[in-house]
């Protein structure tokens, strides 16, 4: 189970596919924009992304009812719709140049869009692969629109439960997509490591044949690193130059320093997973020699009897395993014996 967005294979054989989600962090500035991608790369991440959309695609100016977000728990409690789309977008007129320098760097680069427009739109900068946003997953004529591009499609499940996510994936198998992967995500900014979840990802695998992700809105590394131990090959996190600069995604957002950590231990927890084994591994071997052995702790004759007095279980392993201590006992040595030999079974 395997595929690519550009020339990077993703999959269970592979490092973790790690994503810097750019958002709104660029904080209105195309230059703070680059310096992301700059700092992205730096990181070791795979990809930066973006979201394509404009205030007027995703709502209505209105400042009233459900238009004004009622959310105590929420960083964007009390402001209208219209006007936090409008702060977070990234202008359609950077697009071209932030893609452009990823290619520069050798970074991928894709987006979120959020309607037909903006899908049309990334098709002109022939865009890798496409995300489908958790609140999007529902649109089903956008998953048919993205997934006829022929492109990868990645869709968070946020909010989603098991039949909404079974519609999308339907609808987008039945568009023609090959290469699918789910995102376990909790639409909360920021969220709760307990709101997590991360048991659904094996289940979310097995129930859907296709591979799974997380994008994830807690504080730190410890949530993805977690659910690349359970199975996901992809991990997406917001990313900003610093979290004190502020911006509508800061407070959740990972900075570069952060990222490079987040890229390091994820290629060491999948290096960890490895496969089912027991017994020693290649690196082990030259160890088994310091393992226990029976070892006589005084001088004998030939004739003595063995006892728990003369024979105890010591390091190195030169004598025979500790298991046979009690068959040991009462048996006649058949030699003379020095303190510090090794219990042998040809010497009783």
């Amino acid at each position: 189970m395997t595929m690519h967005i550009g020339n990077t294979k993703i999959g269970y054989d592979q490092p973790p596919f790690i994503i810097a989600e750019i958002s709104g962090n660029h904080n209105q500035s195309i230059d703070r924009a680059f310096q992301i991608v700059e700092a992205a790369k730096k990181a070791g991440v795979h990809a930066v992304k973006l979201q394509t959309y404009t205030a007027d695609t995703m709502t209505l100016d209105i400042s009233k009812g459900s238009f004004l977000i009622n959310d105590e728990n929420s960083l964007w409690d009390g402001r209208n719709l219209y006007e936090l789309y409008d702060e977070a977008h990234t202008p359609w007129q950077w697009h071209k140049d932030i893609f452009d320098r990823c290619k520069k760097l050798g970074i991928l680069c894709f987006s979120t869009p959020f309607d037909a427009s903006s899908v049309e739109f990334l098709e002109k900068l022939n865009a890798p692969a496409y995300k489908i946003a958790s609140p999007e997953i529902l649109d089903i004529p956008l998953i048919q629109k993205v997934v006829r591009t022929g492109k990868p499609v990645i869709m968070s499940t946020g909010m989603a439960n098991i039949q909404e996510i079974a519609e999308a994936v339907q609808a987008a198998k039945k568009a023609g997509c090959k290469d699918l992967v789910l995102l376990k995500c909790t639409s909360a900014y920021p969220a709760s490591p307990k709101d997590s979840n991360l048991a659904t990802i094996p289940h979310m695998k097995d129930l859907f044949g296709v591979q799974v992700g997380i994008s994830d809105h807690t504080p730190g590394i410890g949530v993805p690193l977690a659910a690349i131990a359970l199975g996901a090959t992809m991990v997406e996190k917001h990313i900003t130059l610093k979290r004190s600069d502020g911006g509508v995604d800061a407070a959740f957002s990972l900075e570069p320093h952060e990222f490079s950590r987040l890229v390091s231990e994820s290629a060491r927890v999948r290096d960890a997973i490895g496969k089912i084994n027991y017994g020693p591994v290649k690196n082990e071997e030259g160890a088994i020699p310091f393992r226990r052995s029976l070892y006589f702790v005084q001088d004998l004759q030939k004739g003595d009897v063995i006892t728990k007095d003369n024979i105890r279980s010591l390091r190195p392993g030169d004598g025979i395993s500790p298991q046979y201590f009690d068959i040991v006992l009462g048996k006649k040595v058949t030699c003379d014996i020095k303190i510090g030999d090794p219990v042998l079974w040809d010497r009783f």
